[in-house]
């Protein structure tokens, strides 16, 4: 029995000696090299880039600044608000001094309640909207209207997005349909690798027409993209959502971008009828 028991011993001192020197081993061919096979195998690294997020991910082509908006209403005033907001907005639409448009309007139909969402396009960025904002201030009737809305409100909050460059441009569409607006907070430092894999990703998305725009924050909450998705009933969201898993590469993009989340939200949303995006 005492043999036995050396025996036993002895095995496992050599065994925890190989696994300490097999763990020192490997522990220095992984700081060898940030290159290695070995540590590729089990972290996807983005190439190094020295600019901002707003040069790299936004469009060349074009210089718009988008805001969107936030308004909590209270709930028996909301269709004197819609119809308030109605009017603000076709007057603004007429008047080619204001280097400003509403992309669309909408009320939330599932998500927090009694909410209206404005999405606005400044065509010529910051100067556009500085512009505008000066001109707004100087408009009597626009005060009122800012006066008579707040009596409205129980909050209002909005963030400057610009938009993806590898997302189509935001244009009127033709109804009936209902919105999704896919809001993700990332972690932060994580923007590019998000870019790059929706890059690659966003043509599964785009069959079907669903696809809107896509933008991310510059101003306001940071490091929180939006996807705005434009769908005819919830059964073919839910058949356009389901199709992509059936697309090569869908999966590879979800596996990558879901890490880089720290939390998301979904609000479905029917537009207004002043609402160029219906």
């Amino acid at each position: 029995m005492a043999t036995n028991c050396r025996s036993v011993h002895t095995t496992g001192h050599v065994l925890y000696r190989c696994s300490a020197y097999l763990h020192q081993a490997s522990r220095r061919f992984s700081e060898s090299s940030n290159k290695g096979w070995f540590r590729s195998l089990f972290v996807h690294k983005v190439d190094a880039r020295k600019d901002a997020h707003s040069n790299l991910l936004s469009k060349k082509e074009t210089s718009n600044l988008y805001k969107i908006q936030f308004h909590s209403v209270k709930p028996e005033c909301l269709d004197a608000y819609n119809n308030l907001e109605a009017e603000v907005q076709n007057r603004l639409h007429q008047d080619q001094d204001f280097p400003c448009e509403v992309v669309g309007s909408w009320n939330t139909w599932y998500g927090e309640q009694d909410q209206a969402v404005h999405l606005w396009r400044y065509r010529g960025g910051y100067p556009a909207l500085t512009e505008c904002l000066q001109k707004l201030r100087a408009n009597k009737e626009y005060l009122e209207f800012r006066k008579e809305r707040a009596k409205m409100l129980v909050s209002r909050r909005n963030q400057l997005l610009l938009e993806f460059s590898f997302w189509n441009e935001p244009l009127p569409r033709k109804g009936p349909n209902f919105y999704e607006l896919r809001t993700y907070k990332l972690k932060p430092g994580t923007m590019i690798e998000w870019g790059n894999r929706w890059a690659r990703a966003i043509k599964h998305r785009q069959e079907n027409d669903e696809a809107v725009g896509g933008f991310f924050s510059q101003i306001g909450d940071l490091y929180v993209v939006h996807h705005l998705w434009a769908y005819e009933s919830l059964e073919s969201r839910q058949e356009t959502r389901n199709s992509a898993w059936q697309k090569a590469g869908w999966d590879v993009n979800v596996h990558y971008t879901v890490p880089l989340v720290n939390s998301m939200e979904s609000r479905l949303m029917i537009p207004t009828e002043s609402s160029p995006l219906q």
